[in-house]
Parts: structure tokens; C-alpha cells; sequence
């Protein structure tokens, strides 16, 4: 039986919570990708397809920063069956720094026959940048 959107949407959460690159991009579609609409200059705004997606977050997502928890989850299921939207608080630690991170993050999920096909993830950009630049200034 195919998992629901919402079920999905929970195993994502999870992988990335816990930073496991491989369950999170087994999660989707081959050719599912995922995009950033907010990020600061100089970063890829979109990276498409399971394996760049595997490729992008080994080489550039760890190592940052470790999640601790997340807190505030909502799931919103929406009146389509394959849109999920969630909204959370990342709370966790800019590695090289040791610095407490908090990100406010919403979601717009696209899931097709238990795959996700669309990652938009919302994440505050002023956060971004600061921790990229405390990082660039130790």
C-alpha cells in the first residue's frame, strides 16, 4: 500500500530532523526536485532530480548545521490529495561555530504515488545569511 501525502510528509520531517540524507532522498521521485524561492545570491535556488538532490545535500547540507528538533509542526492537508503544506520551527547548532540556530520554515510539498515530486522550501533567507557569515567569520 502507497504511504499517504501526509505519511510522507512525516517520514521527510524525520529524515531530515534526523540528517539522514539517504531515507530523505529515497522519499522521491527520480526525477522530484527540490527549490528554494528565498536564498541568499550565490546559492542554487533549485536542484532536480533524487540523485543531485543526494549529490547537493551531502556535499553542501552537512557539516552546517545539526537539527536538534523540530518544534511547532502543522501539517496542512490541502483539498488536493497530492499537496501537503508544513510549517515548523528548526531549533539546532551552526556546527563550526557552535552557535544555536532557529529557523522558521513552511513547506509546500508535492506527493505522487508515495514519491515527492515537489520540495518548496520557504525557509527564512535573513537566517541563512547570517549563519553563513558567522560561519565565513570564524
Amino acid at each position: 500500500m502507497t504511504a499517504t501525502s501526509r505519511e510522507v510528509v512525516e517520514q521527510l520531517l524525520r529524515a531530515s530532523r534526523e540528517q539522514d540524507t539517504e531515507a530523505f532522498t529515497s522519499l522521491f521521485a527520480p526525477d522530484g526536485h527540490v527549490e528554494w524561492p528565498y536564498l541568499p545570491a550565490g546559492l542554487p535556488d533549485r536542484v532536480e532530480g533524487r540523485d543531485r538532490i543526494r549529490e547537493f545535500l551531502t556535499a553542501q547540507a552537512n557539516g552546517l548545521v545539526r537539527f536538534d528538533e523540530y518544534r511547532n509542526t502543522v501539517i496542512h492537508e490541502t483539498t488536493d490529495p497530492e499537496v501537503v503544506i508544513v510549517e515548523y520551527d528548526a531549533h539546532g547548532t551552526v556546527l563550526p561555530t557552535g552557535a544555536p540556530l532557529r529557523q522558521t520554515i513552511i513547506a509546500v510539498i508535492r506527493i505522487r504515488d508515495g514519491l515527492v515530486v515537489s520540495y518548496r522550501d520557504y525557509l527564512n533567507p535573513l537566517v541563512l545569511a547570517e549563519t553563513l557569515a558567522s560561519v565565513a567569520d570564524a
